[in-house]
């Protein structure tokens, strides 16, 4: 009895020497981040959970205390601000356009971008181990915790120093390139073009998963009828999907291949 209680003891003394020691890594870069911000932080919780991806966990498995809650959080406030962004600028757009607008200047790419444009990688606590080589994973943690990184702003200084951050390294960098008005969906893009061409709608199937839990590759195959029309992956279901789509769609585009299928 007596022994387990020091244990217990043992795994608190140790958990409090990791945490400061990661306390102390965070706040060495907390004067850059602040110069970065423009302003200055009142709860330094937020971002420490905010650039702690789960990777990292399992160097230190007592911290639970990942990114991935507050990434959900700053995806929706992301998706807010672009939203009424586009709602002012585009005034005479349908809602058709305007959603997929938003999801093109909203998508990984240009969040890694805008990830990387501020140093987000100097300040990103992860497992480097599982990234060696895998520009694609590191890709999606920089934009993951760039979306954590909003939903942290908004809960510490509110959605008004949250919108300034978004127009700041999300809107205004782009606002000059007329590709983020290409339609990127193309899951969408290929229903639609499956309907117009009376051809059976398209389904998706995982033909194969591998990696790691925190950072897996997804293969996955889309169905026109019995027939695979295209194969994609991606580091979740839904980015293979569109990856399947796309190759989908340049097949479709041929004539003859439409009218085999048909």
């Amino acid at each position: 009895m007596f022994g387990k209680f020091l244990a217990r003891i043992s795994a608190l003394f140790q958990n409090k020497k990791i945490q400061s020691v990661l306390d102390k890594r965070f706040h060495d870069n907390l004067g850059k981040l602040e110069s970065l911000l423009g302003f200055k932080i009142y709860n330094h919780s937020y971002y420490l959970k905010a650039l702690t991806h789960r990777s990292y966990l399992e160097l230190y498995p007592e911290l639970n205390k990942s990114n991935e809650r507050l990434e959900f959080y700053g995806d929706s406030v992301l998706n807010m601000i672009v939203a009424k962004y586009l709602f002012k600028q585009f005034s005479k757009k349908d809602e058709g356009f305007l959603t997929k607008t938003r999801a093109s200047m909203v998508n990984r790419n240009r969040l890694y971008s805008a990830a990387e444009e501020i140093g987000l990688k100097d300040l990103l606590l992860y497992n480097e181990k599982y990234l060696r080589g895998s520009k694609d994973g590191f890709q999606t943690i920089m934009a993951d915790a760039l979306e954590a990184l909003i939903g942290a702003i908004d809960l510490d200084r509110g959605h008004y120093e949250a919108e300034k951050f978004v127009h700041s390294y999300i809107i205004e960098p782009f606002v000059d390139d007329d590709t983020f008005l290409e339609d990127t969906n193309y899951k969408g893009q290929l229903l639609e073009l499956t309907h117009s061409l009376k051809l059976p709608f398209p389904t998706y199937k995982v033909v194969k998963e591998e990696g790691p839990h925190h950072n897996k590759n997804f293969i996955v195959s889309a169905y026109l009828g019995e027939q695979i029309y295209g194969t994609g992956q991606g580091k979740n279901k839904k980015v293979a999907e569109q990856e399947a789509s796309k190759e989908a769609l340049a097949k479709l585009n041929n004539s003859s291949s439409a009218q085999i299928l048909a």
